[in-house]
């Protein structure tokens, strides 16, 4: 399976998910994606390839010892890891086909923003809404 930045400039590969899709509340990820949370999954080393861009590639120490890699020019957040651990941390939703599974837990809860709460009340549509 590949995956990429927003504008193509870093790809990477990965063999499957060695672990279960969650959906990161905590500050970092909601700061690092300037999302309510981060969808991600462990993948182990063996398993994980980066194809392309490494030169376009860098890397922020968002708390100590774990390192968020993003593309330089576009700015999309592709994987987080910490060194010593024998797995990357791949943010889904960066991943260009689909990985086959669906989520398993939403994790870091405690760190929610009342006014980022997904709300049953508020309208949804399938793209614009009418009239826009």
């Amino acid at each position: 399976m590949k995956g990429s930045c927003l504008c193509g400039a870093v790809e990477y590969e990965i063999d499957e998910l060695d672990m279960p899709i969650a959906h990161c509340h905590c500050r970092t990820c909601r700061k690092a994606h300037a999302a309510m949370f981060a969808s991600t999954a462990g993948v182990r080393r063996e398993h994980f390839r980066w194809l392309k861009g490494e030169e376009k590639r860098t890397a922020f120490e968002s708390s100590p010892g774990k390192l968020r890699h993003f593309c330089s020019v576009c700015g999309s957040h592709l994987v987080a890891e910490r060194p010593a651990q024998p797995h990357v941390i791949v943010r889904v939703a960066t991943l260009d086909e689909d990985p086959g599974a669906k989520p398993a837990a939403h994790i870091w809860r405690s760190h929610d923003a009342a006014w980022l709460q997904d709300g049953k009340d508020v309208p949804s549509y399938q793209e614009w809404p009418p009239g826009r």
